[in-house]
């Protein structure tokens, strides 16, 4: 049950980043064509900035969700066992306190931030564009719990994240090589 809720997380993040992606390159590209037509939005400037913020709280969480954020694989693997073990669990409570703190501030900003809108787009509520942050921090949250065993279990063995994707994808090169190679002796 945790593999499926960690793999339907992992598409919905994914998807999230994709499409926000996709339409800050969209609103750029057509930002740029008015304004070499002699024109320009006045919204541009605020709405790819919002945009640009929520690709980077929603892509970490994805980050976090896979592992991918920044860490010390190979000083933590340098560790004995027993600190280790130690090292991550303290590390773990490190990051899950500080996304904590940063959602309960940024449910205090929202509180603060009620009736403001846009200068703009007069129309969108700042609360709405500023909720990535309580929300980006719960999903971070959600996403280093879901991917905490795996983490465990690897660590703990000695296995680097980063080191074991980068030796899967030399092994899968050395294949690809040899698979060249007999096709070029037939």
């Amino acid at each position: 049950m945790l593999a499926a809720a960690r793999r339907g997380l992992e598409w919905l993040l994914e998807w999230v980043t994709i499409i926000l992606m996709i339409l800050l390159s969209v609103v750029v590209i057509v930002a740029v064509l008015y304004r070499l037509a002699g024109n320009s939005f006045s919204w541009y400037d605020e709405v790819a900035a919002i945009q640009l913020a929520w690709i980077t709280y929603y892509g970490a969480a994805l980050a976090a969700l896979k592992r991918r954020h920044i860490g010390f694989d190979s000083v933590l693997l340098s560790l004995p066992i027993g600190i280790r073990k130690v090292a991550v669990i303290f590390a773990e409570v490190i990051v899950i306190g500080f996304f904590a703190l940063m959602a309960w501030a940024g449910m205090q900003v929202l509180a603060v931030l009620e009736g403001d809108r846009l200068v703009s787009l007069t129309w969108v509520p700042v609360q709405f564009t500023q909720s990535v942050i309580p929300i980006g921090a719960v999903l971070f949250i959600l996403c280093e719990i879901l991917s905490f065993p795996e983490y465990w279990r690897m660590t703990i063995a000695g296995t680097s994240l980063e080191h074991a994707e980068i030796e899967e994808e030399v092994e899968q090169e050395m294949k690809n090589a040899q698979n060249m190679d007999r096709q070029g002796e037939r």
